[in-house]
């Protein structure tokens, strides 16, 4: 784990997935951006569709549980480099079936690899913040037990796992609701990213 101040200032890769950068999606990764830099942290941003992730799976790239050190692909070898020199990590998403995208689950299934994320060996990061936008509302989501889903599967399950064990899913909800509902939700990102280490 990082010997890290509460107040000190962070590296931060934030992982975006979002098919077109001028979306809502875009606009909440610049609003949070302008957050982190705000309160003195160091952004670094990997947006996984401008620079064509490939989220599938290759044999070369396939965890090896039966022991053993795998050499990995030079792709997932840049993005464990890139996880490996900032202290936090952050995604940020629509949701899509109640969970993150393809290109995300991708990222993580790859890159995120036996006794590098988990295993033997986890991942040294200080903190995770999950956001995604969601189309429906917070009521919905609740009734239908969705944030608890999300929260088990990606926060439990992914982040716990891999050794985050500070670790956030926040949703903003009602992402079709228009101009004001808009502005909201931007101000909203803008103040993640400035309390990112509250």
């Amino acid at each position: 784990m990082h010997e890290l101040d509460e107040r000190a200032a962070m590296n931060v890769l934030v992982v975006f997935d979002h098919p077109r950068r001028k979306s809502l999606s875009g606009a909440v990764l610049d609003h949070f951006v302008e957050g982190l830099r705000e309160t003195g942290h160091t952004p670094e941003i990997a947006d996984l569709h401008a620079e064509k992730f490939d989220p599938r799976m290759l044999v070369e790239d396939e965890p090896k549980l039966s022991g053993g050190i795998n050499t990995y692909t030079e792709a997932v070898q840049r993005e464990q480099a890139r996880v490996e020199r900032n202290d936090a990590v952050a995604f940020i998403f629509p949701v899509w079936w109640w969970s993150v995208p393809a290109t995300t689950k991708g990222w993580i299934d790859r890159v995120w690899n036996a006794d590098w994320a988990y295993g033997s060996q986890k991942l040294t990061l200080d903190r995770a913040l999950l956001v995604g936008l969601a189309a429906t509302g917070s009521a919905s989501f609740k009734k239908r037990g969705y944030t608890t889903a999300m929260e088990t599967q990606l926060i439990i399950g992914v982040m716990n796992f891999c050794g985050i064990e500070n670790a956030k899913l926040e949703l903003l909800h009602d992402t079709l609701e228009g101009d004001e509902k808009r502005r909201a939700l931007l101000m909203k990102a803008k103040t993640l990213g400035q309390t990112f280490v509250d």
